[in-house]
């Protein structure tokens, strides 16, 4: 294919099987996001480079926004790179709009990297935050949901990891004395892809004695049922201020966790952004091995970074792109579903048309997905294209039926023909599309 016909790198084209799939995907996580009480919201694409400047981390500012400068005003802009510092600037923004405020926002973001398996350089995110509760409740209301979202999506085996920025600093910034944590938390971060001998000799590359090597891979193997992990460490790290208010929060939040089966601490749980501040999750697939398919945490200084105003805030993200390649892997999915439409109009005789049209209008006016062929096109075309797309039901409009004021519908999926007053063609085609073949 001549490469001006194809998208950019990273880019992706949606054909209607597949648009299909996702915007039903997406109805799913929309149901449970409601479910919870959370509103929509929408951010522009665009937002003023000053405005995402100095949120992300030196990585992504310098290599990941796509940022450019207006030709005409010379003013510098980004496409967002999330949907979580746009909501801290609608906040902020916002100062009587009434704290604890609960929303989702599902649209696209971009990121300048290399594209690969289940990434892309423009995604969809799908976000549920909220904004003014520093409570457990808030964090556990997050779990629950993306819990939730997960099995409603047709997941069953996977994990939720759970972890706190405080217990991070705690033990890892005071006790074993960091001067860079963000750069060990960063190794760390890798320990999925390179192994744990991996992350030991990355951090030995930093100049990290091994004695300090050996108490850091010591720790972040630590990981499994949440309340036994945190009396552990609670036990061991405990006269610690930041670790015992950590744990606090983390106990609280998990003795309101409707199920706490797929959930477990995990020390090498980082987080490879700046803002978050305490509880921190990530959601990975037991199969297929894709990567994160969700993950966030607690972000209490990000809106405070717009106003100067102290303003507590959780949430998470839903990778709903990787989530929907995995399950069509695993077979959860399918891209079977070529059409929306429900009924065909095949035109016998196109001097009929009028009377086609009519039939039309009645059955859209019920509701009913319903499509006419724009090329006049013979019967037998027209039967053709509506197989091709697996319509299930055709509706005959021929010289008998405008006679006898009746119509014929053929079920293409059953083979059903039934022939019925024109009073009864919406009941009728209704009851059809209800029968499961």
């Amino acid at each position: 294919m001549a490469e001006k016909l194809k998208p950019p790198r990273g880019f992706r084209d949606f054909p209607p099987e597949v648009a299909i799939l996702r915007r039903e995907v997406i109805s799913r996580v929309v149901r449970v996001f409601e479910r919870y009480g959370f509103d929509p919201l929408d951010t522009p694409s665009v937002e003023y480079w000053e405005t995402l400047a100095g949120k992300y981390g030196e990585e992504a500012e310098s290599r990941l926004i796509w940022r450019f400068t207006d030709p005409w005003s010379g003013r510098e802009y980004a496409l967002r790179y999330d949907l979580t510092v746009p909501l801290a600037r609608f906040i902020a923004g916002r100062p009587d709009i009434g704290l604890p405020f609960k929303r989702y926002h599902i649209g696209p973001v971009w990121r300048h990297e290399e594209p690969q398996r289940g990434r892309y350089r423009e995604f969809y995110q799908c976000d549920a935050d909220i904004v003014g509760s520093p409570y457990p409740e808030a964090d556990a209301e997050i779990i629950n949901l993306t819990v939730d979202a997960l099995r409603e999506l047709g997941f069953t085996e996977f994990k939720v990891k759970l972890n706190d920025r405080r217990l991070l600093a705690g033990v890892f910034e005071e006790e074993l004395g960091l001067t860079d944590p963000l750069r060990v938390y960063r190794i760390i971060d890798k320990l999925d892809k390179i192994g744990l001998e991996g992350v030991m000799r990355e951090l030995s590359k930093t100049g990290l004695g091994e004695p300090l090597v050996g108490r850091i891979a010591e720790i972040i193997s630590h990981r499994g049922e949440p309340l036994e992990e945190l009396s552990s460490l609670c036990a061991k790290h405990g006269g610690n201020p930041r670790v015992s208010e950590a744990c606090k929060h983390l106990e609280g939040t998990v003795e309101l966790l409707n199920d706490t089966s797929s959930v477990e601490l995990d020390m090498s749980l980082v987080r490879g952004l700046d803002y978050y501040t305490g509880p921190i999750i990530e959601v990975v697939l037991e199969k297929p091995r894709i990567g994160s398919v969700a993950g966030g945490g607690r972000y209490d200084n990000l809106v405070e970074l717009f106003t100067g105003k102290h303003t507590p805030a959780t949430g998470v993200s839903l990778g709903i792109e990787r989530l929907i390649d995995a399950g069509i892997e695993l077979g959860i999915y399918s891209v079977s579903r070529k059409t929306v439409t429900q009924v065909q109009v095949i035109v016998l005789d196109w001097s009929l048309l009028k009377h086609a049209w009519a039939t039309v209008k009645t059955l859209r006016d019920a509701g009913i997905n319903t499509r006419i062929d724009m090329a006049r096109a013979n019967e037998d075309s027209q039967r053709r294209k509506a197989r091709k797309l697996e319509v299930p039901l055709l509706v005959y409009v021929g010289a008998e039926e405008v006679k006898n004021n009746t119509k014929t519908i053929y079920d293409t999926r059953t083979g059903e023909r039934k022939v019925v007053p024109q009073e009864e063609l919406v009941k009728t085609v209704k009851e059809m599309l209800a029968k499961t073949p």
